[in-house]
């Protein structure tokens, strides 16, 4: 796989005294990065996206999502 590597950054951390608001050529620099990066994962980010939100949908309700998984069980063992 070929990586695309730059010797120094194109942008700087510091506001040197100036506003630290970002300049519209950093937004627009961003926003470029973002498309390469997306246009590079296509699909597979898509899956990992779905997959963490799904994650943290039944993690933060743990026991509801045991409770329910555990329902059917129950009734099968409790109908034969």
């Amino acid at each position: 796989m070929k990586t695309d590597v730059m010797a120094t950054p194109l942008w700087s951390t510091a506001s040197f005294g100036d506003a630290t608001d970002t300049s519209p050529m950093e937004l627009s620099d961003l926003g470029e990065h973002l498309q390469h990066c997306s246009a590079r994962s296509g699909h597979w980010a898509r899956l990992r996206c779905a997959a963490e939100s799904m994650n943290g949908f039944v993690s933060a309700r743990l026991v509801t999502t045991l409770a329910l998984l555990s329902l059917p069980i129950v009734l099968l063992v409790l109908l034969l």
